[in-house]
């Protein structure tokens, strides 16, 4: 065999460089996203500008640029995981499980795994959406995120249903209404005050949804059923 035809033992330069590229290109958006998320958070939105993000990440702002399209996006670039995640575990809901079910409990499956690190384990993210309840900027990015993760739950759905999501709305309208009480639940999170209470708060948004609550009584006024959902979460994620 001649030198042009020997095969090196660990691979070509060419083959380790896009990874090299790669593992580079994140380090720099995640520098990136937790200067942002660090200023935003210490410092106030307003306050912060794309110029001092990249400055704390030690890179120009025009690389900024090339990873987020403003501060907000940038801030809000550690949440767009979760989407990733919820959407994983629906993939592996068993096949029998009705749509909504199987997003309820994919949703709770996140909540509970430790090391997916839902918000309520995470440091500072209930200060994050705190932030962005207030700060109307803020929240147009955190819907763009949640957005694009409800589209790939459309498509997860609409694959366990066997149809076309464009001409089958069914797929749709599961994803609405599960992420709507996934949205409100959050919206009362972060308005309790109460770190530790968002799973039993999801549970009890996905119970609004069921359809023998609709012509149940209302709970009277001033109890918690923060408490009593609490067993059923933990149940729901096994």
């Amino acid at each position: 065999m001649s030198p042009e035809e020997e095969i090196p033992r660990h691979g070509t330069p060419e083959r380790k460089t896009p990874e090299r590229r790669s593992r580079k290109a994140r380090r720099t958006r995640d520098t990136l996203a937790q200067a942002a998320f660090e200023l935003v958070l210490d410092r106030g939105l307003r306050y912060v500008t794309v110029e001092e993000i990249a400055e704390a990440a030690d890179v120009d702002r025009r690389t900024f640029s090339r990873y987020f399209a403003s501060k907000e996006a940038a801030a809000l670039d550690s949440l767009r995981g979760d989407g990733d995640r919820i959407n994983e575990a629906l993939r592996s809901r068993p096949a029998e499980e009705p749509p909504l079910v199987a997003y309820r409990r994919a949703v709770l499956a996140w909540l509970a795994d430790p090391e997916a690190e839902p918000w309520h384990r995470r440091p500072r993210i209930f200060d994050l959406l705190v932030v962005a309840e207030e700060e109307p900027a803020l929240y147009a990015a955190f819907h763009h995120i949640r957005v694009d993760a409800q589209e790939d739950s459309v498509a997860i759905l609409a694959d366990r249903l066997g149809v076309d999501p464009r001409h089958d709305i069914r797929p749709a309208v599961t994803v609405a209404a599960g992420a709507g009480a996934l949205l409100a639940a959050q919206a009362a999170w972060v308005r309790g005050g109460r770190p530790d209470a968002l799973p039993a708060l999801v549970t009890g948004a996905f119970d609004a949804l069921a359809a023998d609550l609709l012509t149940a009584p209302s709970a009277p006024q001033g109890r918690d059923s923060t408490t009593e959902h609490t067993a059923e979460a933990e149940e729901a994620t096994s």
